[in-house]
């Protein structure tokens, strides 16, 4: 069994991903637009650019995505995509990467679980928790 997490955006998909393979190690695995699939009379004249689907691995984890129409997104509320990287360094520039035109939540910062950790919005609109892995004993 595998559990992939699956985001909309309105209309920034591909630059979503597009920065998260060059800033956050991602691997884009595919990505398909409106155009590229079946006529689809619902969706706005001007959709065909806009991505049907895409595939983004993390590791282990596909993060898969698609753009639709600006009445039917919402704002991501109470839901984090979590990346924990190797080292403070691997961390805290993803953070710098994530917060870069968005927002910091809570500033990375060591706490009791983590040597860093920090909760920020993107300038996507995604929500994230960053933190560097526990060193091992």
């Amino acid at each position: 069994m595998k559990l992939s997490p699956y985001l909309n955006f309105n209309g920034n998909c591909r630059a979503a991903f597009l920065y998260y393979e060059k800033h956050l190690g991602g691997k884009i695995q595919m990505m398909m637009t409106h155009g590229d699939g079946p006529p689809n009379p619902n969706m706005p004249a001007d959709w065909g650019t806009a991505i049907l689907h895409a595939q983004i691995q993390f590791g282990d984890t596909i993060l898969m995505a698609s753009d639709v129409p600006p009445d039917r997104q919402q704002p991501i509320r109470s839901a984090y995509l979590h990346l924990e990287l190797e080292g403070i360094e691997e961390a805290e520039r993803a953070f710098g990467a994530v917060i870069d035109g968005g927002e910091a939540i809570m500033p990375m910062a060591e706490t009791f679980w983590a040597p860093r950790f920090g909760l920020a919005r993107d300038a996507f609109g995604v929500l994230w928790m960053i933190s560097a892995a526990p060193a091992k004993p």
